[in-house]
């Protein structure tokens, strides 16, 4: 997948929640539904997501490392999800909580930030 003239139309909205030293969390907000689309969004604003075998950063992979996040999987997570439910055609939200290895990451761009000021 790649961003292209000749692709199929897609929008994804983005909004910055928090910024880190070296690091951003964004909440994006797929308004189309394409395969891969917010991570292919984010790589064509050249702001990959964290620990993206496919469409990411390995260099920006690795300053996460070497800053001891303990993560090692995509930094991707559904806050929220919304359909309309296909039996009754209710219209359903869902939420999920961050899991904590997420949480850990983002406390250790908040630590490292404080450290190198």
């Amino acid at each position: 997948m790649r961003v292209s003239q000749e692709g199929k139309p897609s929008e994804t909205r983005f909004k910055v929640e928090e910024r880190y030293a070296f690091a951003t969390l964004v909440r994006c907000s797929p308004v189309t539904g394409r395969t891969h689309q917010i991570r292919v969004h984010t790589q064509y604003a050249g702001h990959p997501i964290a620990f993206d075998d496919r469409y990411g950063d390995r260099e920006f992979d690795r300053q996460l490392t070497e800053a001891g996040t303990g993560l090692n999987r995509l930094f991707l997570h559904a806050a929220a999800l919304k359909f309309t439910h296909p039996g009754t055609g209710e219209v359903m939200r869902i939420e999920a909580p961050m899991d904590e290895g997420l949480k850990r990451c983002l406390q250790s761009c908040v630590t490292r930030a404080n450290t190198s000021i």
